[in-house]
């Protein structure tokens, strides 16, 4: 980072985020003194006129557009060849981080998220802006529970018709629509369809569709039907599928007609399970840090019709005290209780339940039955025993007739993931083998999946602290290597798999960048023009030559002819930012 204030206002502060058409920083806005966000454009957008246009347009449209979820544009400018945008700034975390932090969102949390950003595009449509890259990433969640989107950069406004090329496809493949893949002008409706795979990933902690290239993606948004989001969340309600599903259709007119429509059914949905909440407890589920709501409620879409009213319970109705009264029922139950006890006792004594108390009293040996596997054989009671046959590594057929034939009722349960029996076969069973059980029991069985394979996600780009705990959360080992790269130090530029199946525990690699830094080339030994050569063709720039004579050089002048190199600044094998200026030290003739 270069300049620290632009235009003698917007102190930079921190970089924040980064993404492939500017760099994001915490700042301060001198004058106003107020904390703002600040996008910087990568420089080398700089030199392209038509984009710089488009750029400074679309983002003097947008600070035009105003509403509680969506960031505020306070000003564009331009420093000499840095362009810039100056935001609202929100304390808080993207979506995407978030989902890497935590995991899906609660059912509550995903739909209020997906009201918000609904209600939000449908106020930038209302003006004619449409996003074109919704996406986890370009949505924040505050620390007070605010819902915003982001990142109006690519956006287009209903007043930049004749800047924009017909055709030109923007957006992140993993969240476009079909028809922006076909190369076709992007509506409103396209906003929808990317807000519902955002919420499919919130709700799901996964996206419909993965592959190993963005063309192979963008393809099966074209083509692909998504997984249903209850195959990988089997808590989403019918109904909630249902609408995420709708937002997905491949024909635009399949989807919500508005995206406030799309937030009504939202906020109807949300609401219906409120009152459910109040007449009935909701399904636990394991704890999660909750996104934090606002203390004033979100605004919503102003509605034509009438809302209906809420359940309210009716209090309990008042009980008159009981008839205490006479012997009553409860006597003659207490009756029926001691002679069904007084005919037990006497059943007991006569079938000879009690000779084996009076076996263990004074010593007597107890006979211990001989079992055989599907042969029933008397209880010292009377009850047949029969015995639970050995299910191990049997498949789901064998398994069934091996229980029938111990004449006892098999159940299969869900199969499940396992590194140690193959795909399959059982895996587990209840009770276990060798049990000496009843007729009535249902013996228990689950046969194996194989190993828990998992698709390794795509973390390039990704903070390299973000990267990693998502590897790791998702049971990768991860090692990383650094290489020096145009991306901003810290962040992620390749990593090797990517967008394949492995099992669990397998090894990860990612490369970090660590700036655009390159490696200072040994130059002792060589001549001036020599070093000056090496240090153009290095990127670095030669800065001057410090001509030393053998009273400064001392044993050095004996091992270097007059006008050889003999020293440098930096030093041969240095990584070194591009760009930097390089001294070297020559003996004098």
């Amino acid at each position: 980072m270069q300049q620290k204030i632009l235009n003698d206002r917007y102190e930079l502060e921190q970089k924040i985020g980064e993404g492939g058409m500017a760099r994001v920083y915490r700042g301060r806005d001198l004058r106003l003194n107020r904390q703002v966000a600040i996008k910087v454009l990568h420089s080398h957008y700089a030199s392209d006129t038509n984009f710089l246009q488009r750029f400074h347009h679309e983002a003097q449209a947008a600070a035009n557009l105003r509403h509680p979820h969506i960031v505020d544009v306070y000003d564009v400018g331009q420093d000499a060849d840095t362009h810039y945008i100056v935001m609202e700034y929100v304390a808080g975390s993207d979506l995407k981080a978030l989902l890497m932090r935590n995991g899906a969102l609660p059912i509550e949390q995903a739909v209020y998220v997906g009201e918000c950003v609904a209600n939000g595009l449908d106020a930038a449509h209302r003006i004619g802006m449409v996003h074109r890259d919704i996406k986890p990433q370009n949505i924040i969640v505050g620390e007070q529970g605010q819902v915003k989107i982001t990142d109006f950069g690519i956006a287009k406004s209903s007043l930049s018709t004749a800047l924009t090329e017909t055709g030109v496809t923007f957006g992140t493949a993993d969240y476009i629509s079909p028809e922006q893949a076909r190369g076709l002008p992007a509506t409103p409706r396209s906003d929808i369809y990317s807000l519902g795979v955002t919420l499919y990933e919130t709700l799901t902690n996964r996206l419909p569709f993965s592959g190993d290239s963005s063309i192979a993606v963008a393809m099966q948004h074209v083509s692909a039907d998504p997984p249903p989001p209850r195959m990988y969340n089997p808590r989403i309600p019918p109904q909630l599928e249902s609408l995420v599903l709708r937002a997905l259709s491949k024909e635009p007119d399949r989807r919500p007609i508005t995206a406030r429509d799309f937030a009504r059914q939202l906020s109807g949905y949300r609401d219906i399970g409120e009152q459910a909440t109040v007449v009935g407890p909701p399904i636990p589920r394991p704890a999660q840090p909750p996104i934090p709501r606002p203390a004033q409620p979100a605004a919503r879409p102003i509605s034509t019709g009438p809302t209906s009213p809420r359940p309210v319970l009716q209090p309990p109705r008042s009980q008159a005290p009981p008839d205490n009264r006479g012997l009553g029922f409860g006597g003659f139950l207490l009756g029926l209780l001691l002679l069904g006890g007084v005919l037990g006792l006497v059943y007991l004594a006569l079938s000879g339940a009690f000779n084996d108390l009076f076996n263990f009293a004074t010593g007597a040996p107890r006979p211990f039955p001989t079992i055989v596997a599907g042969q029933p054989t008397e209880a010292p009671t009377g009850v047949a025993q029969f015995q639970v046959p050995s299910l191990a590594n049997l498949t789901s057929q064998q398994a069934f007739d091996a229980i029938h034939a111990a004449n006892l009722t098999p159940r299969e349960e869900a199969p499940r993931y396992s590194d140690v029996y193959s795909t399959g076969l059982v895996l587990d069973q209840f009770p276990l083998a060798g049990t000496t059980v009843t007729q009535t029991t249902v013996v228990t069985f689950a046969v194996s999946l194989g190993p828990n394979l998992v698709v390794v996600p795509n973390v390039q780009t990704y903070r390299s602290q973000d990267a990693q705990n998502l590897l790791t959360n998702m049971g990768f080992q991860v090692q990383v290597q650094e290489e020096a790269s145009t991306l901003s130090e810290g962040f992620v530029t390749r990593q090797d798999p990517v967008n394949v199946k492995l099992p669990k525990g397998q090894l990860v690699t990612i490369w970090v960048s660590i700036g655009d830094k390159v490696t200072m080339p040994d130059l002792t030994g060589r001549t001036v023009d020599e070093a000056k050569q090496l240090i153009a063709s290095s990127g670095l720039s030669f800065s001057f030559a410090d001509v030393q004579g053998c009273d400064k050089l001392g044993d050095l002048c004996n091992r270097f002819a007059p006008g050889q190199v003999v020293s440098s600044v930096p030093r041969g094998g240095d990584r070194v930012i591009r760009g930097t200026a390089v001294t070297i030290g020559v003996r004098a003739p």
